[in-house]
């Protein structure tokens, strides 16, 4: 029986924030793959080994977790002032689709360093020894994003000092900038706040009537006090994972909301957009040990969040949505703000499975709108492997 041999694509396995990522030049794709459809989609699935009725992912790059079921796609950029365009494709685990509905804010710390690697930013832009800014376009969500990107002789430094909860080794500081990040996605309406209001009453059947900030900025987020579900806000993953009814809560949670702000008509619908939105739940600080077994004290942060992705309450936290925890916090009344004590703030740093995270905003009111000119933290990268990736040469 004539069988179909494997093809080879030159492909970069990359750790950014806390996540893990394939990262591909979009001229390096097979033709058929080069432009958005079915043939990209099920080659990028195959990469990654989905979709997996196991859950594990063995026959590919995945590893069976939203945080490293993630594939990059860059290309020199088009778009005026800026160096890179970076497209994101969230792989679902069992399930066959890739999801381009959002950013990942934890990737989006090894754009630049890929970019300035791979030639797609100008040589005139990379200094000698120093920093790198790259200019990013975000093509998911049409949103910019500066990296900054440490260069000793000529390369890119990936190894460093920089310490970051739930990554066990050190690397170097990649400090990013998410500008003007209240997310554009269609339905939203363009505004922060898709339902122009700080904090609403959402109805959740089977749950009951919460109280929610639901906001568009970095990733669309739905916000939810932990006490109004049971919770504590010291919990680590087992104690939501684990429990099937607690993630069909949360899924209720998440596709409702998704309704409330425009981003679905129908509540089937978010069956096939996991990625976005994501939900939250805010609690003030309190003492706890992170999943690392480091204790975190309450006087160490300014509040907790715990965060859903994929179905699954994720490790540490996703940086996107630290992008919407920053900026709500920044925002007087909103459920993050309130949880972080209240009043205005510039920064705030918040307790999360794997230990804390410090995230800074830059928000103001403009003729009765909220805006964000800009959102800040600092993540770190590093090349994990390089080469070709293979895959059946049917699978596409």
């Amino acid at each position: 029986m004539p069988h179909v041999p494997q093809i080879k694509i030159p492909a970069t396995y990359i750790r950014g924030g806390t996540s893990k990522g394939v990262f591909f030049r979009l001229q390096d794709l097979p033709e058929r793959a080069q432009v958005p459809g079915p043939a990209r989609d099920a080659l990028l699935m195959r990469v990654i080994g989905s979709p997996d009725p196991y859950g594990k992912q063995i026959d590919g790059m995945g590893a069976a977790t939203s945080s490293t079921s993630k594939t990059v796609i860059l290309a020199k950029s088009s778009k005026p002032g800026h160096d890179v365009d970076y497209l994101f494709g969230q792989v679902a685990i069992d399930t066959a689709f890739v999801d381009w509905s959002g950013n990942c804010g934890n990737l989006s710390a090894a754009v630049g360093s890929f970019a300035i690697s791979a030639g797609l930013v100008d040589a005139e832009r990379i200094p000698h020894n120093g920093v790198a800014v790259v200019r990013i376009w975000q093509a998911n969500i049409g949103k910019s994003i500066i990296a900054h990107v440490p260069i000793t002789d000529g390369e890119v430094q990936e190894t460093g000092d920089f310490e970051l909860d739930g990554v066990t080794f050190p690397a170097a500081e990649v400090q990013l900038e998410f500008l003007d990040p209240a997310a554009d996605e269609e339905g939203a309406g363009g505004s922060m706040f898709p339902t122009g209001n700080l904090v609403d009453d959402l109805d959740v059947p089977g749950v009951g009537t919460l109280n929610v900030t639901m906001i568009n900025a970095g990733i669309p987020t739905i916000f939810v006090n932990a006490q109004d579900i049971g919770y504590t806000g010291t919990e680590l993953q087992e104690a939501i994972n684990g429990d099937p009814k607690a993630l069909a809560m949360f899924e209720t949670i998440r596709a409702h909301g998704a309704v409330r702000m425009g981003l679905i008509a129908h509540v089937e619908e978010a069956a096939k957009r996991q990625h976005t939105p994501k939900v939250a739940f805010v609690a003030k600080p309190a003492d706890y040990t992170a999943s690392s077994g480091k204790r975190v004290a309450a006087a160490e942060v300014d509040l907790l969040v715990r965060a859903l992705s994929m179905g699954k309450l994720h490790h540490a936290m996703m940086g996107t949505a630290a992008v919407a925890i920053g900026t709500a916090a920044a925002i007087p009344g909103t459920l993050v703000n309130l949880a972080a004590g209240g009043g205005e703030r510039s920064a705030v740093r918040f307790g999360h499975p794997s230990g804390t995270l410090r995230v800074g905003a830059e928000a103001r009111q403009v003729n009765g709108e909220w805006t964000v000119t800009k959102a800040i933290m600092s993540r770190s990268a590093r090349v994990l492997m390089e080469g070709w990736v293979r895959v059946p040469g049917d699978a596409f």
